[in-house]
């Protein structure tokens, strides 16, 4: 393949980059502006690239005509990628709490850390109960169920019972 055939593959696998009044695509997000079904004002969608449903939707200013929306312009369309950007990082670090929970026990084996690490598979969801010493190496790891809770009570009493498999 010739350098001009890479780059014109490479090219058409990029989405195209649209700047209308209502409707803006660049760098992997798509702002489209939409009648608000709320009352008789006018909305913003930001949505990534890829995926169906919006990471962001909020009010949109009206135009001079009090009718009409303001047409999307490049400093909007910025503010808007970076506020939908900073939803889904909130929304992944949130994701990530739930899924996983650590705390520091002070044990007869010295300071410990315990871990349960949840595996959201849809067929069989599980967790994982694990046990490292203050150099990190894992002294104990066992699977648990997804709705096994981890406090201080419970991981010290599998501390306790050697880390043999909870209840």
């Amino acid at each position: 393949m010739t350098s001009n055939a890479t780059n014109e593959a490479v090219e058409a696998d990029l989405p195209a980059v649209v700047n209308e009044p209502r409707l803006w695509s660049n760098n992997g997000w798509t702002a489209r502006v939409i009648k608000n079904e709320d009352d008789e004002g006018w909305a913003v969608a930001m949505t990534k690239d890829g995926e169906s449903e919006p990471a962001l939707v909020g009010p949109w200013t009206m135009g001079r005509d009090k009718k009409s929306p303001k047409p999307l312009d490049a400093s909007a369309f910025q503010t808007l990628v970076k506020t939908a950007s900073e939803v889904l990082r909130r929304h992944e670090h949130q994701l990530q709490a739930l899924l996983h929970k650590k705390l520091s026990l002070t044990t007869a084996l010295g300071p410990l850390s315990v871990t349960l690490d949840i595996v959201p598979d849809e067929e069989d969801p599980y967790a994982v109960l694990g046990a490292r010493d203050d150099a990190g190496e894992l002294l104990a790891e066992v699977r648990v169920g997804p709705e096994f809770k981890l406090t201080a009570a419970s991981a010290r009493a599998w501390v306790e019972d050697d880390f043999r498999q909870p209840d």
